[in-house]
């Protein structure tokens, strides 16, 4: 995420101006909208709007919006499903990018090599993969995001990580130029890679296994029963807590009773203490406040300080 400039407020002119130049340099596919719900663009269904919400139709009309950007100053973001994301209920003041186009999502398969768009579907990267009898992609096929979300939060389950089968990275930085990176040049660590603040994934290239093609559907169904007992359904972000060191956020809250701990149309859930789930009419101010609640009750209790895992973008209201 670029932070810089001071952006433009929701349905001022200047949003309207930024929309009409960026509609005046893009193609007629690339999609424009001004003030549009983000809530309606992440998994939580919480959050405001965009001052300008852009879809790329390709990698040429993306430059362009990065370099408008840069020209005049505007904070940008990339999302991909925002299955990661907390929106504050105030927007983003700026310019909030998804690559949603078919352009962004192509997967192609040479050997046990992956090259992933950015925004394929992890459920279509393992998918691809076992049918061409690639294992180590088994872990992804449950998480709700994008290659480019799971490059940038480093995601991983099951004890498997992304950048475990990352092997180099085409992006593009914020002046719109192209770039390639191996993955030794990219920081990862546990839930994070900082290089994706101020540079865009474009595609990935994974690399796997061989493996028998029976035995890959077998573990991916078993690490889907899996899920199943173990983690909620309902609008959520996944894990809004990392682990500490040494213990886990999810027993952690358990603990100390704040499952089913409610802040308005926000809640803890039962099945998992590190799963906060919203319902018709919650906020995202509803959320900050339960997430507070329990980093008081943790830290007050046990000494501990909790680290969001969850993304948190945007202006109170």
């Amino acid at each position: 995420m670029n932070t810089g400039g001071t952006g433009c407020a929701v349905g001022s002119n200047r949003a309207a101006e930024v929309a009409a130049r960026l509609r005046g340099r893009v193609c007629a596919d690339t999609v424009v909208r001004v003030c549009e719900p983000l809530a309606a663009h992440t998994t939580l269904r919480v959050g405001g709007p965009a001052d300008v919400y852009v879809e790329p139709a390709s990698e040429q009309d993306l430059s362009l919006v990065l370099k408008l950007c840069r020209e005049e100053g505007l904070p940008w973001l990339v999302i991909g499903r925002g299955s990661n994301l907390l929106v504050k209920d105030g927007g983003f003041r700026g310019v909030v990018i998804r690559l949603a186009h078919k352009a962004f999502a192509r997967i192609e398969v040479v050997g046990t090599e992956l090259e992933c768009g950015s925004g394929a579907m992890l459920k279509d990267v393992f998918a691809a993969a076992a049918a061409h009898g690639i294992a180590g992609f088994e872990f992804m096929d449950g998480i709700p995001g994008t290659v480019g979300g799971a490059l940038r939060m480093n995601a991983g389950a099951m004890g498997a990580w992304t950048f475990d089968l990352l092997e180099r990275v085409r992006y593009m930085d914020a002046a719109g130029a192209v770039g390639e990176a191996p993955r030794a040049q990219l920081a990862a660590e546990y839930r994070g890679c900082t290089f994706f603040d101020e540079h865009v994934a474009l595609s990935a290239v994974f690399r796997g296994t061989a493996g028998d093609p029976a035995q890959i559907t077998a573990r991916a169904q078993l690490f889907r029963q899996k899920r199943q007992l173990t983690q909620p359904a309902g609008p959520s972000a996944g894990c809004v807590f990392k682990n500490p060191p040494g213990a886990h956020a999810g027993k952690l809250i358990d603990e100390l009773g704040l499952k089913r701990a409610r802040v308005g149309g926000a809640f803890v859930s039962e099945k998992h203490a590190n799963f906060i789930l919203t319902e018709p009419g919650a906020t995202a101010a509803d959320v900050l406040r339960l997430i507070e609640l329990i980093r008081e009750r943790v830290r007050t209790e046990r000494g501990i300080e909790l680290e969001t895992e969850v993304r948190i973008v945007g202006e109170e209201r």
